[in-house]
C-alpha cells in the first residue's frame, strides 16, 4: 500500500440511511437523495457517483497526458462509464467499463493518451488489480 507524501485536498461527505438515504458533502457542494439502483425512486446510487467521480478524473488524466505528449484534446471529448454491482458467490462485486471518445484523433494518439491516464487516474490505481476494468476507444 502507497501513504501519500502529501494530501492535497479531502472530500468529506456525510452519509445518512445508506441506499435509501442522503449524502451531503462538508461544504454543501454536493446534497443528493440515495436511492437503491432500478428502484425508480428519486435519487442516485453508489455506483453512479462512482461513475461519474471516475470518469471526471480519467479525463482530467487524459487533459495531463495531452499537455505531457503535447497532443490537443478534442473539445468534445467524452466518456461514457458503466459501473456494475453484481454477485460473486455470494458477496456484492463492482466492475466497470470507460468508453472513451476522442473524435478528431488518430486512433494510436487516442490509445496513447487512454494507456497514459490509465496508468496516473488514481481511480484507475484504486480499482487496478481489484475489479475487473475495461477501457475502450469508441
Amino acid at each position: 500500500m502507497t501513504t501519500l507524501d502529501k494530501v492535497l485536498y479531502t472530500g468529506k461527505t456525510h452519509t445518512v440511511g445508506g441506499r435509501e438515504g442522503h449524502a451531503r458533502s462538508n461544504d454543501g457542494q454536493l446534497d443528493v437523495i440515495l436511492s437503491p439502483p432500478g428502484s425508480n425512486r428519486p435519487g442516485t446510487n453508489p455506483e453512479q457517483l462512482f461513475a461519474a467521480g471516475w470518469s471526471a478524473c480519467f479525463e482530467g488524466a487524459m487533459g495531463l497526458a495531452a499537455r505531457k505528449f503535447k497532443i490537443a484534446i478534442p473539445a468534445d471529448a467524452a466518456i461514457d462509464a458503466e459501473v456494475d454491482l453484481g454477485l460473486v458467490g455470494d458477496g456484492y462485486q463492482l466492475q466497470a467499463r470507460l468508453n472513451v471518445s476522442l473524435p478528431g484523433l488518430s486512433r494510436e494518439q487516442a490509445q496513447m493518451l487512454v494507456d497514459e491516464a490509465h496508468r496516473t487516474c488514481p481511480y484507475s490505481k484504486a480499482t487496478r488489480g481489484n475489479i475487473d476494468v475495461q477501457i475502450r476507444l469508441v
